[in-house]
This record gives structure tokens, sequence and C-alpha cells, in this order.
């Protein structure tokens, strides 16, 4: 393929990969929570970071990183244990984060507008190899964190109260989603841009909840459709000259409309059984099949993480 001869589209498309499997792999743990708009306020603390990484001639990825890390940090702090509410937290990580990025990428040395919405927005020219470097170091952690403490991370989403009882270290793990949530802001921005990577974590995973209930298969089609988008947007980006943060995000949404489109009718019918089995039983069974799907549910409420697929 003509578009694999090109070394920065080689990177390109590498990174793109790897945004779409880390962003609904951590993103899944925010919408649970019900924390979606989290990237986004990491997203604009991270902007001082890179800012950061201008002014000291450092490396604006690991940079960014550290700064948007301690940002996460300090917002679960004040979450525990400030009077300030979580929102007006997150408030102060917009404005504060996105204003001191800005200031220090203009007083930087070779600082420009460029280099600022390159970032905001991604760049596909401006992924280098030590980019790579970093994002694959970063997405490595990503998918070792969400997949190896999948059944705890998914246990304090749901129900701290409840995950609290039965022995799990709540605070650590809200810690490491916060710290995890961070590193894969820093993952995104390169291809997505930081104004846009919280789109990331969250629509795929509403888009793959239209289609299924469990946990794993949730997880399965969320990072399924991540993938799709990001190398789909990369590759529309480079024939037509569009930029690849705003593509991505668009077609992200345009599987969110058709899988929910595709869904709607299935649920009705789906509900208009349970309803004749309801009923009369004697009328309608459900088959066994049916019924280990409805244990595999994501329960509302409290409930075990056994049996949910995780």
């Amino acid at each position: 393929m003509e578009i694999l001869d090109y070394a920065f589209m080689q990177r390109a498309l590498l990174a793109a990969v790897l945004v779409g499997i880390t962003a609904p792999a951590i993103g899944i743990y925010l919408v649970q929570r019900r924390q979606a708009l989290m990237g986004d306020g990491i997203g604009h603390v991270a902007m001082t970071g890179v800012g950061l990484g201008f002014m000291l001639s450092w490396s604006p990825v690991w940079m960014a990183t550290l700064v948007s890390v301690v940002g996460a940090v300090l917002m679960e702090l004040i979450r525990w244990y400030g009077k300030t509410r979580g929102d007006i937290a997150l408030a102060m990580l917009f404005y504060g984060g996105m204003a001191g990025g800005v200031m220090l990428i203009n007083l930087a040395p070779g600082g420009t507008n460029a280099n600022l919405m390159s970032f905001l927005f991604g760049s596909l020219s401006t992924v280098s190899q030590e980019d790579i470097t970093a994002i694959c170091v970063l997405a490595a952690f990503v998918i070792v964190m969400t997949l190896a403490l999948r059944r705890q991370l998914f246990a304090v989403s749901q129900d701290e109260e409840f995950a609290r009882v039965t022995g799990l270290p709540v605070r650590a793990l809200n810690l490491l989603t916060a710290v995890t949530a961070a590193v894969t802001v820093t993952v995104a921005m390169r291809v997505v841009g930081l104004l846009l990577v919280s789109a990331l974590m969250v629509v795929p995973v509403a888009a793959a909840q239209q289609l299924s209930r469990s946990f794993a298969a949730t997880f399965a089609i969320a990072v399924a459709i991540g993938v799709s988008v990001t190398v789909g947007g990369t590759v529309t980006s480079y024939y037509e000259d569009v930029p690849p943060g705003a593509t991505i995000v668009l077609l992200a949404i345009a599987a969110f409309m058709v899988l929910t489109a595709l869904a709607t009718p299935l649920a009705r019918r789906r509900a208009r059984a349970l309803e004749l089995a309801a009923g009369d039983p004697a009328e309608c069974v459900l088959p066994e099949a049916g019924a280990k799907v409805a244990d595999e549910r994501v329960p509302a409420s409290r409930g075990s993480t056994d049996g949910l697929g995780v």
C-alpha cells in the first residue's frame, strides 16, 4: 500500500492502533464511574506539561505524562479530603491547566501556534520516533493495568461501598484508575489531540453498550470500535487532508449512531419476549442461552464480579 511507504504514516498508524486499544480500555471504567468527562480535565492539565516540555527542551509526551498524572492524583485527593466538590476541582483543572499550557508554549523558545494546534487536535506528520517509543511504553502500562486488574477496577467502578466491604483497596484502585486515565490521555494526544481524547474514551464504550450488557463483551467490542475508527480516521486524514482527531471522533459518533439504530429493534423484540414470558410462562419459555446472557449482564447496583464475564 502506498500509505505504508512513508515512515511518518507507519508511525501514525502504529500510534492510532495503540490509541484505539487504550482509550476504550480505560474509558469503560470511567463510564461505569460516571466520570466520562475526566479525560477532558486531564487533557487540559496535560497542556501545562506540553508547555513545560517545550520550555525545558524535554520530551513533551513524557512531561505531559508527569504533569497529567500529578493533576489526576490531586483531583482524586480533593474529591476525598477537600470540602470542594469534585465538579469544581475538575473545572479548576480545565481552566488552570489549559491557560498554563497556552502561556508556557508561547513563552517557550520557538513556541508557535502550529505546535499548539498539533497537540490540541492531533497531527499525523508530527509523530516522531521518540513519540512512538513513549507511546508504546505508556500503552503497555495501560493495557496491563486494565486487563490484569479488571475485576477489581470493575468492582470499584460499579459500587465503591460494596467493594470496600469486600476488602478491596478502594482508594488505591481509584488512584490507579486516575493515573491510568492520565497516561491514556498522553498516549492519545499526538493522534487525536488533547481536546478530543475524552470522546475516544467514551463514545466507543457507549456504542458497544448498544450491543451488549456483558462487561467482557462490551470491553472487546469497544476496543474493536476504537481501533477501527482510529485507523480509519488516520487513513482518511492522509488521503483527504483533513484533521485526524476530528475525523476519528466523527467516525466514532457515526458508529454509535449506526449501532444504536441496529440495536433498537432488537431491544424492542427482546422486551416483548420478556413481557410474554412474564404474562404466561407456559406459552413462552426463554431458552437456556438467553438465561445465560441475562446472568452475565452488568448489574445496575451492588453485586459480585463473579459470573459477569469480567
